[in-house]
């Protein structure tokens, strides 16, 4: 590797290390999803929002860092998303209530959604045609390294904060720090100020400087990343695309028809990243491992395997990406994608429902514990609490100890337990919404099996072919514009689904779910067969000229 590759390396690494918050960010939720829960004492529909808050300021970043990229330069927006991943991760740690919690984390949204835009189009405007689908991977492969330390670190620290706290029912009983929580979104922090610091080291965007008329400056950092002929070459393609397009792109010119292709390719892509569920699986690795009968530790282990999943295929598809292309790698995915949905589909809905063993423990201990609490006596002074009385808590649930062929027929089952006049009937009622999930006997194996397919085809197509072609397909003048409105459009789709996903399972059950998603898969098969184009080896301009004219 010569001095000139290595520098391209160097500053795409670094600029690419966004992508590691933004993974880590994104992912930590999944492990304080129950502290949280219980904590702040959240309802399914506050726990949507505690996870896709995120989201929803990174939606509202992308609307606009595209333009304010294209006014002040790639470099700033970089330095001010990191600044906020710093103070989101530290306000989020010290969070005194729900509300604050949700305001740090729609800060540390604002700094996902400039990294997931600004990241990858830097480097694009940087990396020689024949490296640049490597390059931009990069940041795809730092944003699953992150979502996997986020996983190591949600589990490591939950061992690590482990204390004793025995319960009648078991006296070994360990449980989690309350704290603990605190540290699993602070620990951020310290990646977050390095990636400010290393930021400062980097060169502005040599096509900004070039669009900007500077064009001494750009050609330094060509030369830098190419060579002096390369960035001559360079140079003369940008200045002669310019020659016909002067001034600031508005978002009206998104709607011109030379660029209704690019735009098509553009939201189909972004739409279809997210509709098939990448975001809710990640989100709520744990729950759904959870949902298989999985302890809380397993389900973590669990998710740790499908950080190890994503990070090796992210790496298998960089390897390929300017290889094979991006198209092919977009078919096979997005088949493998369809096959593991539909698989998943149809092992949760032969699953069976059932209260049994240390499920039917749990709750029983849960429903003895409530029954259990302060009275008042006709004068209105308190009682003490009463004993749990757990065999008592066991014979009221007991008919739900039997097996039930589907969540319609279990859910019967409660409602008549809750109906019963027992003073144990007000506790189950309250757990309606969550007893099916409790009950769910499924085939763990095949579902873990069919998760980490669905993770390894969406790893090496739609997760870095998607953002590659972001910062390809656009037209120099227009892409700060144009990949603003496609990434706010990808965000949005994102929003819903992770927002919507508890009510989904609570509604639908994890079958209809990943039906869902898997029909959005076979039409993201289709989409990308008879639309997308292939990018490779093409510089920026070449592709400008056959996708815009």
């Amino acid at each position: 590797m010569n001095d000139r590759s290595s520098y391209t390396l160097l500053v795409s690494l670094t600029v690419a290390l966004g992508g590691f918050l933004m993974g880590f960010d994104s992912a930590v939720i999944s492990g304080v999803v129950d502290p949280l829960k219980s904590h702040f004492d959240l309802t399914p529909g506050q726990v949507g929002t505690a996870v896709a808050c995120l989201t929803a300021g990174a939606t509202l970043a992308m609307a606009v860092a595209g333009r304010i990229a294209d006014a002040l330069g790639r470099k700033p927006v970089l330095i001010f998303t990191a600044a906020l991943f710093s103070v989101s991760a530290l306000w989020s740690a010290f969070a005194g209530s729900y509300t604050e919690l949700v305001v740090a984390r729609v800060i540390g949204g604002f700094g996902v959604g400039g990294a997931l835009l600004i990241a990858p189009m830097y480097i694009a405007e940087i990396a020689p045609p024949e490296k640049r689908g490597r390059l931009v991977s990069f940041n795809q492969l730092n944003i699953v390294l992150g979502f996997s330390a986020a996983f190591f670190s949600n589990y490591f620290l939950e061992q690590y904060f482990k204390i004793p706290a025995p319960t009648p029912a078991n006296p070994e009983a360990m449980v989690v720090d309350p704290t603990a929580w605190r540290w699993m979104l602070g620990v951020e922090a310290i990646p977050a100020v390095l990636y400010l610091a290393s930021l400062l080291l980097v060169p502005r965007s040599p096509r900004w400087l070039a669009i900007r008329g500077r064009f001494d400056e750009a050609r330094i950092v060509l030369a830098k990343t190419g060579g002096e002929a390369s960035a001559d070459a360079a140079l003369a393609e940008v200045r002669e695309n310019l020659s016909s397009a002067q001034g600031d792109a508005g978002y009206g010119e998104l709607f011109a028809s030379r660029m209704r292709l690019v735009m098509l390719i553009g939201l189909g892509l972004g739409f279809f990243q997210q509709i098939t569920g990448i975001n809710a699986i990640f989100y709520y690795a744990t729950t759904i491992f959870e949902l298989t009968g999985a302890g809380r530790d397993a389900s973590l282990v669990q998710a740790i395997y499908v950080g190890l999943v994503n990070v090796a295929f992210t790496l298998i598809a960089m390897r390929l990406i300017d290889r094979a292309g991006r198209k092919p790698l977009l078919l096979v995915g997005t088949a493998a994608m369809t096959i593991a949905l539909f698989t998943n589909a149809y092992a949760f809905n032969a699953g069976s429902y059932q209260l049994s063993g240390a499920k039917l423990e749990a709750v029983a201990e849960s429903v003895a514990l409530d029954a259990a609490g302060p009275e008042l006596t006709a004068d209105g002074i308190e009682n003490p609490e009463l004993p749990p009385d757990l065999e008592g808590a066991r014979a009221a649930l007991a008919p739900l100890t039997e097996s039930y062929g589907s969540r319609n027929e279990f859910i019967a089952a409660v409602d008549q337990v809750a109906a019963a006049q027992t003073p144990y009937a007000e506790s189950i009622g309250s757990m309606r919404q969550g007893l099916p999930m409790k009950a769910l006997q499924v085939n763990g194996k095949l579902i873990l099996a069919a998760i980490l397919l669905y993770i390894a085809a969406f790893a090496i197509s739609l997760g870095p072919v998607m953002w590659a072609m972001f910062s390809e397909i656009f037209p120099a003048r227009m892409r700060g514009v144009a990949i603003s409105a496609a990434g706010f459009f990808n965000s949005l789709v994102s929003y819903a689904v992770q927002k919507l996903f508890p009510s989904g399972l609570a509604e639908f059950g994890p079958a209809g779910v990943f039906l869902f998603f898997g029909v959005f898969a076979a039409l993201a098969f289709l989409f990308s067969l008879k639309v997308v184009p292939e990018t490779k080896g093409k510089s920026l301009e070449e592709l400008e000229a056959q996708l815009i004219g």
